[in-house]
């Protein structure tokens, strides 16, 4: 410990009484700054467990809709063009909200569907409640 480190102080029961109350003032604010570090990690395991369970239900749908595309381009051919010309607008939307986790503000992106199209394609649909948070 060097002695830049050291706050010069006369011995005298002023200086400990203060010296006491900044030591009480460091231990309460390293007990906040600890409990709000445990929440944001609680919160980012919780994410994280969500993203795992996201991939593996999409790698599971992407496969099923490879097989269905596969099968319905065999069977009908190309109907791209069909498709794009019978789309009026975009079913599936994010929301953009903000959550607060121990003062931190993160976003939160979530799908929701809008309307049904007229015309059903038959195949699988990705249902799954997915949150995505960047920050």
């Amino acid at each position: 410990m060097s002695g830049k480190d050291r706050i010069e102080i006369f011995p005298s029961r002023m200086a400990q009484t203060i010296m006491k109350a900044r030591l009480k003032g460091a231990q309460t604010g390293r007990n906040l700054l600890k409990k709000k570090s445990d929440a944001i990690t609680l919160r980012f395991r919780q994410i994280l467990k969500k993203i795992i369970e996201t991939k593996m239900l999409m790698g599971e749908v992407m496969r099923e809709a490879a097989f269905s595309l596969a099968e319905a381009k065999f069977t009908a051919g190309d109907f791209s063009t069909t498709v794009i010309q019978n789309v009026n607008k975009a079913q599936v939307k994010i929301r953009a909200k903000k959550d607060n986790v121990a003062g931190v503000t993160l976003p939160v992106f979530e799908h929701y569907h809008e309307g049904q199209s007229s015309g059903t394609t038959g195949g699988t649909s990705f249902s799954a409640d997915f949150f995505c948070y960047f920050g």
